[in-house]
C-alpha cells in the first residue's frame, strides 16, 4: 500500500496555519498540526480527519527535538509559526520586542527546518514552504522590527534554495500582504482591538486565512519538477504596502 504523504504545519492553532492544515488534509495529506496551544490543536483534529495534533514551541530546542523525533516521515513542511509585536517607530521600539520577533520568525524557522530537513530529503520529493510576508520585501513606517525579521526569513529561504539545489526538495516562499485573521493584528497591537483594526479600516475585502492556504496548497501540489520560488498575494484593494484603496477615503 502506498503511504499517504505527510505534511507538517507549524503555527497550526489559528489563522493561516489552521487553514493550511485543514486544506492539506482535504488534499489527501496526513497533517501534523503543530503549535503551543494543545487544546486548539485537539479541537482541529476532532473536526478534520487526517490531522494529528502535536505540541511544539519553535523557540525551544528541546521541544523541537522531541517534535522531530515524533514525526516518522515528512514530505511537506510549512513554516508558518511567527508573528509581530509592537507598532512603534524604530526610535520608540523595544529591543525585547525585536528579539522576540527574531526568535520566533527567524530562529524558530531555522530550528524546525534543520530538524526536519533530513526527512524532507529522504522523502525523495520534499516541499519546504516558508510563509513570510510582503514585509520581507519592503519596509514601512512603524514596522521596523517585523520587517527586519521577515527580511531575515526571506534571506534564509533564498539561501536554502541555493544550498539545496540538486536535492529532491523544492523551496517555496509565500509572501502575503494584508491578511485579516483572528489574532495576528490583535497580538501585534498587544490586545488593543481599536489599534488592531486600523490597518483594515475601509478595506472591503482583505485577504483571509483561507486565501493564503489555497495558495500554499496550489504550490505544494504542482508537479515535482515545478518550483514556485515566490508567490506574492495581496487583496485587490492593496496595490503596494502604501497604496490601499479604502472605502470613503477619497474614492
Amino acid at each position: 500500500m502506498t503511504r499517504k504523504p505527510t505534511a507538517v504545519v507549524t503555527g497550526a492553532s489559528s489563522g493561516i496555519g489552521e487553514a493550511t492544515a485543514r486544506r492539506l488534509a482535504r488534499e489527501g495529506y496526513d497533517v501534523v498540526a503543530a503549535a503551543r496551544r494543545r487544546d486548539r490543536l485537539e479541537q482541529l483534529a476532532e473536526e478534520v480527519p487526517g490531522v494529528r495534533p502535536v505540541t511544539l514551541d519553535v523557540t525551544d530546542e528541546d521541544s523541537v527535538r522531541a517534535f522531530a523525533e515524533s514525526v516518522a516521515t515528512c514530505d511537506v513542511l510549512v513554516n508558518n509559526a511567527g508573528g509581530g509585536l509592537g507598532v512603534e517607530t524604530v526610535a520608540e521600539s523595544s529591543p525585547a520586542d525585536w528579539r522576540w520577533m527574531y526568535e520566533v520568525n527567524v530562529l524558530g524557522t531555522l530550528r524546525i527546518t534543520k530538524a526536519l530537513l533530513p526527512k524532507l530529503i529522504a522523502s525523495g520529493d520534499g516541499v519546504l514552504v516558508m510563509v513570510t510576508s510582503t514585509a520581507g520585501l519592503i519596509t514601512y513606517e512603524t514596522g521596523g522590527g517585523y520587517c527586519a525579521a521577515k527580511h531575515a526569513q526571506t534571506a534564509v529561504t533564498e539561501t536554502l534554495r541555493l544550498e539545496l539545489c540538486g536535492e529532491p526538495v523544492r523551496v517555496v516562499e509565500i509572501c502575503p500582504g494584508m491578511v485579516r485573521t483572528e489574532e495576528f493584528s490583535l497580538n501585534r497591537a498587544r490586545g488593543d482591538a481599536e489599534t488592531a483594526a486600523l490597518p483594515y479600516q475601509g478595506v472591503a475585502e482583505p485577504l483571509v486565512a483561507d486565501d493564503v492556504a489555497d495558495a500554499i496548497a496550489w504550490c505544494v501540489t504542482r508537479p515535482s519538477h515545478v518550483n514556485v520560488d515566490r508567490l506574492v498575494l495581496r487583496p485587490r484593494a492593496q496595490a503596494a504596502q502604501h497604496k490601499v484603496h479604502r472605502v470613503g477615503a477619497g474614492d
